[in-house]
């Protein structure tokens, strides 16, 4: 679950190397950095569920903190956390 700086979000678009283009609950489009403790272990694809958190000096981007599987995302939907 997110901390308080953290948000939901879905990948819309896969920029190459470690961008993404993330819809977030807020409503904004943030380019957001896989992390390098993520980029070779955890793939990640259009339409999967992440955390985000933006940046506190540029708010049009954020790190992805974590994936949700899709179990995980049925599941956040369920219990009315995300759309």
């Amino acid at each position: 679950m997110p901390n308080s700086d953290e948000m939901f979000g879905v990948v819309t678009e896969h920029n190459g190397g470690n961008h993404v283009r993330v819809r977030c609950e807020d409503g904004k489009e943030r380019m957001g950095r896989i992390p390098g403790r993520m980029k070779y272990r955890t793939w990640i694809n259009e339409g999967d569920v992440v955390l985000v958190e933006p940046w506190d000096w540029q708010d049009e981007k954020a790190n992805i903190e974590w994936r949700y599987t899709g179990q995980d995302a049925d599941q956040l939907r369920r219990e009315g956390h995300i759309q």
